[in-house]
């Protein structure tokens, strides 16, 4: 009988935790290495609904890209929610495992699967990871290039088509027609690796969370490089790329992490079997986690006072 040691063995293997950030602590977080596992589900996020839905269905365990606890906590107790969720998996012997940090690193993790789906090649790490035990490059995100060159208009398009389903979309920033070669990935919150993008001459970067200030110096930026290249001053990298870059392009957070079950629904049990011997079943609760739930666009023309209430 294949155990939640076992599965977690399988886990740790496929996605090691010494790949995780200091701050991270992934793993197990809820259940008894003893309990049995036949089936897994998987899921961006260890929301209360996606929790009853893996409990619902009968699952032994559950796998999830975000943690249930980024901080330290005293008490997982009825009066929090994150208490509840405990209870509720322990009440019901599902276990609780999170890849996080570590599996964005992996081969065939999170950076990857977003990589491969959007079309790059010649792929390595925005921020390589030594480890002399594995086959294949891991680190943080992905630089890679297109088999054919497009512009940001049309690769945008192509990003928008492969990402799982959400309700507010992509946001896009740069000429729409520049040339598209080059691309950075960094799935998750990317704002602070704009000086590690930079430096790869990327001409677009994919990422989620861009807040606006960082944003916008690195767009400012961009452009400033863009225009003393163009009067012969070489910043920002070599002389004959005349445009801006990197444009950016901004994710739906859980949609564009959620891209790693691709790979995990096929690894995970292929693992599983090779530690265990015996066949899971897997699942992926593709149900949107972002927390927004209607986006709804500017409808003023132009800048001016607010109507008075009542008119």
């Amino acid at each position: 009988m294949t155990t939640v040691y076992d599965v977690m063995g399988a886990l740790e293997t496929l996605y090691p935790l010494r790949y995780a950030e200091d701050w991270d602590h992934p793993g197990l977080i809820v259940g008894d290495l003893c309990n049995t596992v036949n089936n897994i589900v998987f899921a961006a996020d260890p929301t209360m609904e996606v929790v009853e839905d893996a409990i619902a269905s009968g699952a032994d365990m559950l796998v999830t890209h975000h943690p249930l606890f980024f901080r330290a906590v005293h008490e997982v107790s009825g009066r929090t929610f994150r208490g509840r969720i405990v209870n509720l998996l322990a009440k019901h012997d599902c276990a609780l495992w999170v890849g996080h940090t570590n599996a964005d690193a992996a081969y065939r993790g999170v950076a990857q699967a977003a990589a491969d789906a959007f079309g790059l090649e010649d792929q390595v790490p925005i921020v390589p990871i030594d480890d002399p035990t594995s086959s294949h490059a891991v680190g943080i995100g992905r630089f890679g290039r297109l088999g054919t060159p497009t512009t940001l208009e049309r690769f945008a398009s192509l990003v928008a088509q492969v990402l799982p389903f959400t309700k507010y979309g992509i946001q896009v920033a740069g000429p729409l027609d520049m040339p598209i070669r080059t691309v950075a990935v960094l799935p998750g919150s990317g704002d602070s690796m704009f000086a590690n993008v930079h430096a790869l001459h990327a001409d677009v970067y994919v990422t989620s969370d861009l807040r606006h200030h960082p944003a916008t110096d690195e767009l400012q930026e961009s452009y400033y490089e863009a225009a003393m290249r163009r009067e012969g001053i070489g910043l920002g990298g070599p002389s004959d790329c005349l445009h801006m870059r990197p444009a950016l392009i901004n994710t739906p957070h859980s949609a564009i992490e959620s891209m790693w079950f691709n790979y995990a629904l096929e690894d995970v049990p292929r693992m599983v079997q090779e530690v265990a011997g015996d066949i899971i079943d897997v699942r992926w609760n593709t149900t949107s986690t972002d927390p927004w739930d209607l986006p709804l666009p500017g409808v003023c023309g132009h800048p001016g006072p607010l109507p008075e209430a009542g008119r």
